[in-house]
C-alpha cells in the first residue's frame, strides 16, 4: 500500500511524512447529542486510528421559544482537560431574524444550524484547505450537507439513536404520502415501517403530530439529506436490530427516487467515565445494599414531573417494598433549581424510608450507577444514551417514555427486544402509585426473571461487539481504513 503503514492492532495509521486525516464532528446542540458525539470524538482520536478530531460547536440563542441557553462551556472545558487529542471549535453564536413558527424546540434546533452555515463554511474552507478532512453530521444539522457538497468534503451522518428509530425517519417521507392527515388525527391508527414492530401514530414524536408544524417540515427535509450523504454510522450494534438494520439495507426503508445509504454499527458508544461534577455519595449507599436489590430511577436531564406525578411515585415506590435510589429534579412549574424534598415528597416518605431507599437532588452518576452490582433495575426515560447505558450494564428496565423518540423506543425495548415492561398510563396525566408499584414489584420479583435472561445475553452482545475483533470494532476499524486510504 502507498502512503499508510499498518498500526499495531490492525488499524491503519499515517505513513510518515503524510497528512494526517482530519474528522470534523458536527453535533446539534444539546447535551445527549453532544455527549454521543463527544464518545465518538475519542474514539477516533484513540491514538491508533491515526486521526485527527475536532468537534464543531453550534450554539443556541439565547432568546429562543424554547428558553435554552449555552451551559456546555464548563462541560467541553472537563472534556479537553481530559482529552488533548480532541479539540473544540466554537461557532458564532447566531440570532433568529424572525420566530419559529412551532411549539418545538427542535425546530429552533433545525433553524440554528441553517443559520450556522456560513459561519461553518467559513471553518470548513479554511480547514479542507489545509487538512484531507471528512465530516460527521448530527441529525439535526442535516443542512450542514449543503456546505460540505460545496467543498467536496465527505459526509456523514452520525445517528445517536437506535436502528429502529432510523428506519422510521428514513421512512417518514413515505408515511407523508400515504395520508393527508397528521399523525394526531391518526390517533391510535397504527404506522407500519419495514423492519421495526408497527406502533400507534401518537407514539411519534410530538414534533410530527401536526403536518403543517414548521418542525414537521424540517423532520420531512432530512431523510433526502442522509440518503444523499457517504453513509450513516449508528450508535447501536447489529445483533442488537438485525432486523431493522436488515431492512434498511434492502432498501425498504430509502423514499423511492433516492439512493440507500450504507449504514456503519459503530455501538455501544456509552460515556467512558462521568466528566460532570456532582455528588456522587450515591454510590458509597449502593456498596451497602444487597446485590441486584436495588431499582434506580432516572430520566434524563430534561426529564421533569409535575409535583402531583412526584408524590405518585414516592408513594408506589414506598408502597412496593422495594429498595431504591431515585434522582428528583424539580418539577417544570418551581423556579427551584434544585428540589425542595420535603415539600414535593409525602410527609414522612424520608423518614420511613430511610435505610431502603435514598432520594438524590437533580443528578448521579448514571452510568456507575448502573455498572453497580447493586442495581437491579432502572426506570428510564427510554432515551438512547440510558438504553445503551443500561444493556452494558445488564439492568432490565422499566419504561416511562417522555419525549423524542421515546415512545418509538419503548415499543422496540417491550415488543421486540423483551428487555423493558412499559408503566401504563404514561400518555395520560399522570402514572399512578398502584401503577407505578406494579411494575416496579414486576421487574424486582421472581417475575422478571425471563427479562433478565435477556438482558445478560443483550449485555454479553453488547460488551462483546465493541471488544477486539467484535462486530462493531471491526466495522469501525473497516470506515476508519476507509477514509485514510482515501
Amino acid at each position: 500500500m502507498v502512503g499508510v503503514a499498518k498500526a499495531t492492532d490492525g488499524a491503519l495509521a499515517p505513513a510518515p511524512g503524510k497528512k494526517q486525516k482530519q474528522v470534523i464532528l458536527y453535533p446539534s446542540p444539546g447535551m445527549g447529542h453532544l455527549v454521543s458525539m463527544i464518545e465518538l470524538g475519542k474514539v477516533f482520536a484513540a491514538p491508533r486510528r491515526g486521526l485527527a478530531v475536532t468537534i464543531v460547536v453550534a450554539t443556541l440563542p439565547h432568546d429562543t421559544t424554547a428558553g435554552a441557553s449555552d451551559t456546555t462551556g464548563p462541560f467541553l472545558a472537563g472534556v479537553t482537560a481530559a482529552n488533548p487529542s480532541v479539540t473544540f471549535h466554537r461557532l458564532p453564536q447566531v440570532e433568529l431574524a424572525r420566530p419559529v413558527e412551532s411549539a418545538h424546540h427542535e425546530a429552533v434546533t433545525f433553524e440554528v444550524a441553517r443559520l450556522s452555515n456560513p459561519h461553518l463554511r467559513s471553518f470548513l474552507a479554511t480547514t479542507a484547505a489545509t487538512e484531507s478532512a471528512v465530516l460527521i453530521v448530527d441529525f439535526f444539522c442535516s443542512v450542514a450537507l449543503e456546505v460540505a457538497t460545496e467543498l467536496h468534503i465527505p459526509t456523514y451522518f452520525f445517528y445517536t439513536s437506535g436502528a429502529a428509530a432510523l428506519a422510521f425517519f428514513l421512512y417518514l417521507p413515505v408515511l407523508h404520502s400515504q395520508t393527508a392527515k397528521s399523525f394526531r388525527e391518526l390517533g391510535e391508527e397504527l404506522l407500519h415501517v419495514p423492519g421495526i414492530p408497527s406502533f400507534p401514530a401518537t407514539h411519534s414524536i410530538k414534533p410530527l403530530m401536526d403536518r403543517d408544524d414548521e418542525a414537521y417540515a424540517a423532520f420531512l427535509r432530512v431523510p433526502a439529506d442522509l440518503c444523499r450523504s457517504h453513509g450513516i454510522i449508528t450508535n447501536t450494534f447489529r445483533s442488537l436490530e438485525p432486523r431493522a438494520l436488515d431492512a434498511i439495507a434492502a432498501g425498504l426503508c430509502t423514499p423511492p427516487g433516492l439512493p440507500t445509504p450504507p449504514v456503519h454499527c459503530i455501538g455501544p458508544l456509552i460515556k467512558s467515565e462521568e466528566v460532570t461534577g456532582g455528588d456522587r455519595s450515591c454510590l458509597a449507599w449502593l456498596d451497602s445494599q444487597p446485590e441486584s436489590s436495588v431499582v434506580f430511577l432516572c430520566f434524563g436531564s430534561l426529564g421533569l414531573f409535575s409535583a402531583e406525578q412526584i408524590k405518585e411515585i414516592a408513594v408506589g415506590l414506598e408502597s412496593s417494598g422495594q429498595r431504591f435510589l431515585w434522582v428528583v429534579r424539580s418539577p417544570p412549574e418551581s423556579e427551584k433549581k434544585d428540589p425542595e424534598l420535603d415539600a414535593l415528597l409525602p410527609e414522612g416518605f424520608l423518614a420511613r424510608t430511610r435505610g431502603t431507599g435514598l432520594v438524590v437532588k437533580s443528578w448521579a452518576p448514571q452510568r456507575d450507577v448502573l455498572l453497580h452490582g447493586a442495581v437491579g433495575g432502572f426506570v428510564t426515560h427510554c432515551g438512547w444514551n440510558s438504553v445503551l447505558e443500561a444493556v452494558v450494564a445488564g439492568v432490565p428496565m422499566v419504561a416511562w417514555p417522555l419525549y423524542a423518540e421515546q415512545r418509538m423506543n419503548r415499543v422496540f425495548l417491550e415488543e421486540e427486544l423483551g428487555l423493558a415492561v412499559a408503566v401504563e398510563g404514561y400518555g395520560e396525566e399522570v402514572v399512578r402509585a398502584e401503577e407505578v408499584a406494579l411494575k416496579v414489584g414486576w421487574l424486582m420479583g421472581n417475575n422478571g426473571d425471563g427479562i433478565r435472561e435477556r438482558m445478560a445475553a443483550a449485555m454479553r452482545r453488547a460488551r462483546a461487539a465493541v471488544e477486539e475483533g467484535g462486530e462493531s470494532e471491526v466495522e469501525l476499524r473497516k470506515l476508519v481504513d476507509g477514509w485514510l486510504l482515501g
